[in-house]
């Protein structure tokens, strides 16, 4: 037997996901809007890192997670 897993434990790793996902998310978007003739691959690693972003945000408002607990 494993050792129990606490939900206020999982929802810090949800929130931390979050926050990561978002600041890639924006970076590779700043990084599109900056650039003249972006590749396909850079288009493709922002619609993947949008998606993830996108995924973790309605986890997060499902589980109705309060983030201030965690950036304080």
């Amino acid at each position: 037997m494993g050792k129990k897993l606490k939900k206020r434990d999982i929802d810090d790793e949800l929130l931390e996901a979050f926050y990561a996902a978002e600041q890639d998310w924006k970076q590779i978007k700043a990084l599109m809007e900056h650039s003249v003739d972006a590749p396909a691959s850079t288009r493709q690693l922002e619609a993947i890192a949008q998606a993830k972003y996108i995924f973790l945000l309605r986890e997060v408002r499902h589980r109705k997670i309060n983030a201030f607990r965690i950036r304080s």
